[in-house]
């Protein structure tokens, strides 16, 4: 009796953890399985490549106001009620970009799937909830590196979607999944154990609560910063390889496969170091990748001019550092406020996606310099994360101190 239970648990933690993988698959899937119908898009919308990518930014910027509100609400409502609406209404958005006849009403409709999207970032307070140790870090890096996986093949799919059913395929896709998914939640999730109400403050309070300490807002923003270097890339890539480099859609989303490999050895180094190292020492070494991409992106452009070869050796670095760094920075700030999940994924996911929103943004305002601007970005943004890992390792050791 006691095997047949045994069994039962492994089977249902398997399928939490492939609901886990969904959710980290349709939280990336919109932004990236697009990206090779950029041309399309804007030739649909009458548009330019241009503005097509500044739709991806406003996704991220309106996907980050929504995580700001779904984690407080879940932790009073549970994680279960907020998802399943949070599906729904992504797949209703998504239906309207799909219906949309002009690109005002099409950007309209992608906020909407954003906000739904949103319920998607409850990942991260359901591995809080539902695992312990050294088993929630390593599904954390799990959790990264297959994200990094998702959005490295989702412009091949996208490519293959785009020549058999136009740039509307892919969200027909996502459409689908998402049908999966609320299915999925809704019988999987009524068999865990319940949410805890854990905070029992108001919405404002749990905030300020976590806000006002250095420590959860430093190693969120370390997060955020490693993610805004992957994010501006990616947004930047269909220009990059399609319109300067002349890619056909097909090899462009080759290229970005293989980035996805970097991803893998990264999340592989990740979980060696994570066995060897303390935090702090895996935290520099995944912002000081970062810091040698960038160098290494100017000194090749320059040495080499712009290729293929030139960006994408830059990015293998890059993204070695921030699945390096991640998951780490995540976890520790997770751990500080357990019984306020809901919100500590909600700062989390608002930093995150606001940092990766603005700063893609900012890097596409200037066209015609753009992989000096990225590698500028990228140098900029890890040298800032290591001064914020200074500065809570300061606070850290003062607190010690006086204590």
């Amino acid at each position: 009796m006691n095997k047949e239970n045994d069994i039962t648990h492994v089977k249902k933690r398997r399928a939490t953890i492939i609901l886990l993988m969904t959710m980290t698959l349709l939280g990336v899937f919109p932004l990236d399985v697009v990206l090779p119908s950029f041309p399309d898009l804007a030739g649909y919308f009458q548009t330019s490549p241009s503005e097509i990518s500044l739709s991806v930014s406003v996704f991220a910027i309106s996907l980050a106001l929504s995580v700001m509100l779904v984690g407080p609400l879940s932790d009073a409502w549970g994680r279960k009620k907020l998802l399943l609406g949070g599906i729904a209404i992504a797949a209703i958005g998504t239906v309207g970009c799909v219906l949309a006849s002009d690109y005002c009403w099409f950007l309209g409709f992608r906020m909407v799937q954003a906000i739904g999207c949103g319920s998607f970032s409850l990942s991260q307070a359901l591995i809080q909830d539902l695992f312990v140790g050294r088993e929630r870090e390593r599904i954390r890096i799990w959790m990264v590196t297959g994200g990094g996986v998702f959005i490295s093949i989702s412009p091949l799919l996208g490519t293959w979607l785009q020549s058999c059913l136009g740039w509307q395929g892919s969200f027909y896709v996502f459409i689908a999944l998402a049908v999966v998914a609320w299915v999925g939640a809704y019988r999987l999730l009524k068999q865990v154990s319940p949410v805890r109400s854990a905070a029992h403050t108001g919405f404002f309070r749990a905030y300020w609560r976590l806000c006002s300490d250095v420590r959860f807002m430093g190693y969120w923003l370390i997060s955020a910063l490693a993610f805004a270097c992957h994010f501006s890339f990616i947004v930047s890539s269909p220009i990059i390889f399609m319109e300067r480099l002349a890619l056909s859609p097909y090899e462009f989303a080759w290229a970005l496969l293989l980035y996805g490999v970097a991803y893998v050895l990264g999340g592989v180094l990740a979980s060696v170091l994570h066995r060897y190292l303390q935090a702090n020492t895996q935290i520099v070494i995944g912002l000081g990748l970062i810091v040698v991409s960038g160098g290494l992106m100017l000194w090749l452009t320059r040495q080499f001019g712009l290729s293929a070869a030139t960006v994408l050796i830059s990015m293998l670095v890059c993204t070695m550092g921030t699945t390096i760094a991640r998951p780490i920075a995540n976890s520790i700030a997770m751990s500080l406020y357990p019984e306020n999940a809901g919100a500590s994924t909600s700062v989390g996911g608002m930093l995150i996606f606001m940092f990766g929103g603005v700063t893609s943004s900012v890097i596409n305002l200037m066209p015609e310099n753009l992989t000096t601007t990225l590698a500028l970005g990228f140098l900029t943004l890890s040298v800032a994360g290591l001064g914020v890992n200074a500065v809570i390792n300061h606070k850290t050791q003062q607190a010690l101190n006086t204590g």
